[in-house]
């Protein structure tokens, strides 16, 4: 999700530069190796990927359809999915430093872990192994199922939030008021850790700029923060003031976005939507046909005050946290040129680079970016 309202350039204070972690060979790994081996694994694992997006789809459609007839809550435990470990890990020897390089592939399959290379991971001497997803603006937790799949399989532990009014969570978009009301499930998840226990942060697009809001308030309980094709704001700044300090405007997120105006339209806007037609083109322009018509029918308004809320941010607290940004190269709705502004304003740890990815990486490049989430995972 981005806001485009465009402003003079202002030029971003020097700051230390953060590494950037490439590897060519890593990437083409990750994303399942070429040849004849690379298409035996897709045959063989095309039949559980689609039985997988079959599921996916007649789930989010069975939300629609219960919505669309009268509301209320649907039928799931509750507002987050949450997922535990197998406890299958195996040792092996560390994986590379990767990013993805490999050409994009719209048949990009989910693969079963044992065909990844360097699928043996050693999780016994990790800080955590336990993963916590957020989803972006308009996205739900339904966006991870690739993620969740490849991380589970891995020996980790999994929990997916739907943020209030996302997802399955039943709550009316229009009436989100704050950002710590849309930001609630996660803090209340957060809040029911246990002392001592720690988790790694996810946050994708808006996602990013709840997670800092979630890091200010728990930073004790979370071991690393990341950031993929997130807003990663600084004190004093809200994700509206991040998308106007683009250069140039984004012609096509103008298109797409739709205002809603539940209080009338002399009103402000209680939420953004976006053009279906126009999905495609802003955010899912590498992703595979099924993951888009999945996203059709899940997503769901923006709330538009959250947006506007400006994050209040110490070193203290939010600044103790380890954090790590992964850049989607191909993404049309958080251009390149505004994450590098953010990453230059407020360096994280390390800066990793997602070759081939739109918007969109648990869809378009789901191997590469496990791979990732697996080696900062792994970084001491």
């Amino acid at each position: 999700m981005g806001l485009c309202f465009s402003r003079e350039d202002r030029s971003a204070p020097k700051r230390k530069a953060s590494r950037r972690i490439t590897s060519h060979s890593a990437a083409a790994a990750a994303d399942g190796g070429v040849g004849s081996n690379r298409w035996s694994r897709i045959r063989s694992s095309r039949k559980e990927e689609n039985l997988i997006h079959e599921r996916a789809l007649a789930a989010a459609i069975l939300f629609q359809q219960q919505m669309q007839n009268g509301g209320g809550t649907a039928p799931f435990d509750r507002s987050t999915s949450l997922r535990y470990s197998n406890g299958n890990s195996k040792r092996s020897q560390a994986l590379p430093r990767s990013s993805s390089s490999r050409a994009r592939s719209l048949t990009d399959p989910l693969l079963q872990p044992h065909q990844l290379v360097n699928q043996d991971i050693k999780l016994d001497n990790l800080e955590t192994t336990h993963f916590v997803l957020v989803h972006g603006g308009g996205f739900g937790a339904w966006c991870w199922y690739k993620t969740i799949a490849l991380l589970e399989e891995a020996g980790y532990k999994v929990t997916a939030v739907d943020l209030t009014g996302s997802g399955i969570h039943s709550f009316d978009t229009n009436s989100i008021t704050s950002l710590s009301q849309y930001v609630k499930p996660l803090t209340d998840f957060m809040e029911k850790l246990t002392d001592g226990e720690k988790i790694i942060l996810v946050g994708h697009d808006f996602g990013g700029a709840c997670i800092s809001y979630a890091m200010e308030l728990f930073p004790s309980k979370v071991s690393k923060a990341i950031f993929l094709a997130a807003a990663m704001l600084t004190s004093g700044q809200s994700t509206l003031d991040m998308f106007s300090e683009k250069v140039e405007s984004n012609d096509l997120m103008r298109q797409a976005q739709i205002f809603l105006y539940a209080n009338g339209n002399t009103q402000s806007p209680t939420a953004i939507d976006f053009n279906k037609s126009l999905l495609r083109d802003l955010l899912f322009n590498q992703s595979p046909a099924k993951d888009i018509a999945l996203a059709s029918v899940s997503m769901r308004p923006i709330p538009f005050s959250p947006v506007l809320e400006k994050l209040s941010l110490s070193e203290t607290n939010h600044g103790s946290v380890r954090r790590f940004y992964i850049e989607a190269l191909e993404d049309n709705a958080i251009p390149i040129a505004v994450q590098e502004i953010m990453i230059t304003k407020s360096p994280p740890e390390k800066v990793f680079l997602l070759k081939g990815a739109d918007h969109s990486p648990f869809f378009s490049k789901p191997q590469a970016l496990h791979k990732l989430f697996v080696e900062i995972s792994r970084i001491e």
